[in-house]
């Protein structure tokens, strides 16, 4: 399935389960978590010794949520394998923006673009990392990179704007 929080899609494979410890791919790397819920949508996340507390409010459609982590809310998301045939097969992909920015702070792993260079729709424009995670970021359209705006190993914060770029149009 695809997790969607704000600009950021990641693929995420749940591997096993049992009892609280969850085992999951995210886009292609393991991750190991322990993880309570409890009664009023809260949960405790105990992920590499460190905890987390996070806050759930899930939507009316049961598929998004409203997550408050760190004095933070991010929307999140969660694109079923169902979902996501219904929305490529009625054209419903989502429309590039002509910029990339972090959902979250973190920091730059990997720039795998430079100012000039045309990408096509699914190719990997920068790698993050936040809370431990590296995250893919792809674009959703032909493009071309206009303005590499951050270099590999500097920390960025929520909606920093990152790479912009210059949407192609198709002819039609």
């Amino acid at each position: 399935m695809e997790i969607h929080i704000g600009d950021r899609v990641a693929d995420v494979t749940l591997v096993s389960k049992e009892g609280n410890k969850v085992q999951f791919l995210i886009d292609g790397k393991p991750c190991d978590v322990d993880i309570v819920m409890a009664e009023n949508g809260s949960c405790s996340i105990l992920h590499d010794g460190n905890s987390f507390n996070a806050e759930l409010i899930r939507s009316e459609g049961g598929k998004s949520y409203e997550v408050n982590m760190f004095y933070r809310s991010y929307h999140v998301d969660i694109v079923d394998t169902q979902a996501k045939y219904l929305r490529m097969k009625h054209g419903g992909e989502e429309l590039q923006n002509d910029k990339i920015a972090a959902p979250m702070p973190g920091k730059v792993v990997k720039i795998a673009v430079q100012k000039g260079d045309r990408l096509a729709a699914g190719d990997i424009a920068i790698v993050l990392e936040a809370m431990k995670m590296q995250s893919n970021y792809k674009v959703t359209a032909d493009c071309i990179v206009k303005e590499v705006l951050v270099n590999e190993g500097d920390a960025v914060s929520a909606n920093q704007v990152l790479i912009t770029l210059d949407i192609l149009k198709e002819d039609k």
